[in-house]
Parts: structure tokens; sequence; C-alpha cells
């Protein structure tokens, strides 16, 4: 009995072989046609890679180009706003019989006109006259003994700026120190 289990676990496999004329092994491709698929399946996922490839290299490319541009021109407004500015002093400077009258009205209408530009773009003056030191927005000069509270700005030499919160040019000032005992 034990010969014939092999025989029959033989006769058994036998029918998972397809039989040629077998009408449902016409249906299944042949290996050589399930390679050609797969190698052309294959090679449509590389040239869909290859393109996204190349698009995401070209939109780097752009952005870049466009980080580049925004660099280069960033002050492009700030620019356009001071040209009326540098007219109002080059025709202030073109007038020959000019008095002093006239020359100072100009100079504060021309100031206006830069404080307006400065607003604009969120340009602000740091004046910290009576304020406490800050070591972040003020770079003192000198140090002075005065009645008052020690670390206080007592006189502003030149105005610092801010642009947004960022310091551009710090005040610079005397600070109160302490009276020697």
């Amino acid at each position: 009995m034990a010969n014939q289990e092999p025989e029959q676990s033989q006769t058994e496999a036998a029918p998972e072989t397809q039989n040629p004329s077998d009408p449902a092994a016409e249906q299944a491709p042949s290996l050589e046609e399930q390679l050609r698929l797969a190698e052309q399946k294959a090679q449509e996922h590389l040239d869909s890679w290859l393109r996204a490839k190349a698009e995401t290299e070209n939109l780097r490319k752009r952005a870049q180009a466009d980080i580049a541009s925004a660099h280069k021109y960033a002050v492009e407004n700030l620019a356009e706003a001071l040209l009326p500015v540098r007219d109002s002093l080059e025709a202030a400077l073109a007038i020959e019989n000019i008095t002093l009258e006239s020359l100072k009205s100009g100079v504060e209408l021309t100031l206006k006109q830069l404080n307006a530009v400065f607003e604009k773009a969120n340009l602000r003056e740091i004046n910290p006259l009576n304020e406490k030191f800050d070591p972040h927005r003020h770079q003192a000069m000198t140090m002075v003994e005065h009645p008052g509270e020690p670390n206080q700005v007592v006189q502003v030499m030149q105005k610092g700026y801010l642009l947004h919160e960022r310091v551009v040019r710090p005040a610079l000032v005397t600070v109160s120190k302490a009276k020697d005992a």
C-alpha cells in the first residue's frame, strides 16, 4: 500500500499540468508574453519616473530663479517711494535765489515725504530718551553720573531704526550711572 500512495500523488499532480488541447491553456499567456508585458510595464514606470524627476528638477530651478529675483528686487518698492524725495531735494538745490524760509519749508516737506516712505516700509525710529537702556536696541557711547535712576538713557546722540522688529541701526546713547559714594 505504501507503493500505491506515491503513484496516486503522481496521478493527482498530472491533472494540474495543462493539456495543450485544453481551452483554459489557450487563454493563459505564455511565459514569453508575460515577460514582454512585465518589461512593457517596467518601461512605462521608468518613463513616468523620469518625467516626474525632470518636472521636479525644473520646478526646483524655477523656484531658485524666483528666490534670486526676489532677493535682487526686494527693495524695488522702497526705491520707487524714495525717488520723489530725491526729486524734491534736487529741485531745492536747483533754485538760484532761495531764502532761508523757503529752504526750511522745502526741507520740512521733504522730511514729511521721507517719513511717509519710512512708514510705508515699516521702518520705525528708536528715540529712547529717558527710557531704560536696552543693549539690543541701544549702543552706549558714554556713561555719566546722573541724579536719576542708573541705566537710563539721558541723551540720544543718534536715533536708531527698526525694520519691522529687527534693529537696522541701534540708537547711540549716553547712559546714566549711579553716583560714586
